[in-house]
């Protein structure tokens, strides 16, 4: 049974930097796609970065070029370094794992129904 468990959340003031990890457990092996989603108060959740394990990542627009997903195998650790927080940022954020989604020749990163491993989620919270 693969478990993920989040950690790395908190409380920074817009414009500042927090790291996120989520360690994984009781996977056979590296043949999964990671993402990270979050959920706002009130709002779907919403993917914003995976990566395969060839390599291939996609950013949601409204993270790209500010947040950096990777992925550490040696110590089973997904990771989402976010630069440049906004208030908007604020959001429970939880990593997932699944097969991976493409279309059309594009590593995409999906939505919640393309997941099928779930952590329990770290807050977030940006101020002004």
């Amino acid at each position: 049974l693969v478990q993920l468990v989040e950690s790395g959340g908190g409380s920074v003031e817009s414009g500042g930097s927090l790291r996120l990890s989520c360690k994984i457990s009781g996977a056979a092996d590296n043949n999964y796609c990671m993402g990270w989603f979050h959920q706002g108060p009130g709002q779907a959740r919403e993917g914003i970065a995976a990566a395969d394990n060839n390599g291939r990542i996609s950013y949601a627009d409204s993270v790209k070029g500010r947040f950096t997903i990777s992925i550490d195998n040696a110590k089973n650790t997904l990771y989402l370094q976010m630069n440049s927080l906004k208030p908007e940022d604020t959001a429970m954020y939880y990593c997932a794992a699944g097969a991976g989604v493409y279309r059309d020749y594009r590593f995409d990163i999906g939505s919640e129904g393309d997941y099928g491993y779930w952590g329990p989620g770290t807050q977030v919270t940006v101020s002004a």
